[in-house]
């Protein structure tokens, strides 16, 4: 209750916590599932990619171990290799096989003859655009399967081109199947294709040393590469990449789905040819969340604002209640307040009835005088009490005082009565007290004094003075003359007495001829000091 709005916010927000760590659980375990079925992925895959480029190059390591026993290559055994290997599934995945001589730039031209002669059409050698010359000629002489790639292929002079040359050099080293890099394949009826080749080199024994004779070589489309290691279930919407090397836009040979790769990825090295190639495999799941996130995010965010629904009703409830209580309470405090006021001023009140019946009937003779004497004094109180009333008790204005007691006596068109003052306000008890002493004062000069008579006048005026009183000067004038010797009546006993005990400060009281004069200090009290309750 000491923070309606916060507590509803704070279990909002712890909710809406557990609801955020749920679907980061969720997402992570998803993650990490998806993560490894890439990773296994690739693995399949490369391992595939790995066994069929290991089949392709046992295959070139037989051919070179058959082709070193004889002196020269014929077409015919070339042709009766590939037919009793049945390359038929290789060719998909490797493109081919291939045999290149190993000539000196002297001997192309018997080769181009004997070749020739032998394809039963003619053959030239002939180098790639940008390319020169280099110390050794290295043709394509028989490549199989036939096709338009293999046929333009025929008589080019490989060696001259210096990535070819590079691996050719290397397989001479090392004597193993030895992979390219990216190059660009001798276009076919798709045109121009990146790829690789693997060349095993061939050498005849002889009996003072070895002799190069040429290379056995396949071909690698990097498309049907990749494809022919992909099936159906095996990636699903992921996307695969096959690089020459690092993993760049530049050594890129292949790829399959390769938009749908937007979210995490794994990749493997493998070596095809003995070249390392990077594979990689990209999840097709983005920053998106899963259903199950999502509807764990929805049901999470309803429950908390269900929550802090409920935690805002209930607090507003008991803000509600407590105030209703306090209400009470003050309403309880009020009325006991009240009482206690109330039996307060009837006591008071009754103490000063009592004290006007007793001075009352030691001044009079008779019931009658007794009874109006009475009356005049009781509606006295009665017309203080009115004032009271309409100010529910609260302060009085000494004006309003006056006027009410002075009204039965003067007519304001005859100008009887002048007051003059600031505005001032009394407590309840003292009002009363004061409105009694202006009753006793009027009643006087009603009877005897300046409103007795025609163009007597009564001036009342009152000024505030230091230490919170309210001073106020009654002066007649234009009445008879005031008796000198006089018996001391119940008005002039009332106000010297009775009404300066209650006001707590003395009343100067004069009989000169030309008029009474009185003198009273009432005192200006704050409203703290009398208020029955607080302003709300």
């Amino acid at each position: 209750m000491k923070y309606p709005r916060a507590v509803p916010l704070a279990i909002f927000l712890l909710i809406a916590g557990v609801t955020a760590l749920s679907v980061f659980a969720i997402e992570r375990g998803d993650n990490r599932r998806e993560l490894a079925q890439i990773d296994q992925t690739a693995r399949t895959i490369g391992s595939t990619l790995e066994r069929r480029a290991n089949n392709s190059t046992a295959y070139l390591r037989a051919g070179a171990a058959l082709f070193s026993t004889v002196d020269t290559v014929q077409i015919d055994l070339f042709q009766r290799f590939a037919r009793e290997l049945k390359l038929d599934d290789q060719y998909r995945v490797s493109g081919g096989i291939g045999w290149a001589e190993v000539l000196e730039p002297n001997e192309v031209g018997q080769f181009e003859s004997r070749i020739g002669s032998q394809l039963g059409r003619p053959i030239s050698v002939y180098r790639l655009p940008g390319t020169e010359a280099a110390e050794k000629v290295v043709p394509v002489t028989f490549s199989l399967p036939d096709s338009v790639r293999t046929q333009r292929a025929l008589g080019l002079d490989m060696y001259a081109e210096p990535v070819r040359r590079t691996a050719m050099n290397k397989a001479v080293t090392s004597l193993e199947p030895t992979a390219t890099q990216k190059i660009t394949l001798v276009s076919g009826r798709s045109g121009p294709r990146p790829g690789l080749l693997v060349y095993m080199p061939v050498f005849s024994a002889e009996q003072d040393g070895r002799q190069l004779k040429g290379f056995l070589y396949s071909p690698f489309d990097g498309q049907n590469f990749l494809d022919g290691a992909i099936y159906d279930g095996l990636v699903g919407d992921r996307s695969v990449r096959l690089y020459d090397g690092a993993i760049d836009q530049s050594n890129l040979l292949a790829t399959h789905q390769d938009s749908n790769g937007i979210g995490q990825s794994s990749a493997i090295e493998i070596l095809i040819g003995n070249r390392a190639m990077m594979l990689e495999v990209q999840s097709a799941k983005g920053s998106t969340l899963t259903p199950l996130s999502m509807i764990t995010l929805l049901f999470g965010l309803a429950v908390a604002s269900l929550s802090m629904l409920i935690a805002r009703l209930l607090t507003q409830q008991a803000l509600e209640d407590l105030s209703a209580l306090e209400y009470y309470t003050e309403q309880n405090s009020i009325r006991n307040s009240l009482t206690r006021e109330l039996n307060h001023r009837v006591k008071n009140t009754l103490a000063n009835v009592l004290s006007i019946i007793a001075l009352t009937r030691r001044r009079t003779d008779n019931l009658d005088d007794f009874a109006t004497a009475l009356d005049g004094r009781i509606r006295a109180l009665s017309a203080t009490h009115d004032l009271l009333t309409q100010s529910e008790w609260g302060s009085t204005p000494l004006r309003s005082v006056i006027e009410a007691e002075l009204a039965p006596y003067a007519n304001p068109e005859d100008r009887a009565l002048d007051l003059e003052g600031p505005d001032l306000a009394l407590a309840p008890n003292d009002a009363l007290s004061f409105g009694l002493a202006i009753h006793e004062l009027a009643t006087n000069a009603a009877k005897y004094g300046a409103l007795s008579a025609e163009g007597g006048r009564v001036i009342v005026s009152w000024e505030r003075q230091e230490g919170g009183i309210a001073e106020v000067r009654w002066r007649e004038e234009g009445g008879p003359p005031v008796p000198q010797e006089r018996s001391r009546g119940f008005g002039t006993d009332l106000i010297e007495k009775i009404v300066a005990h209650e006001l707590r400060h003395p009343v100067e009281l004069e009989f000169p001829e030309d008029g009474v004069r009185c003198t009273l200090r009432v005192p200006i009290r704050k409203p703290s000091e009398f208020a029955i309750r607080a302003q709300r």
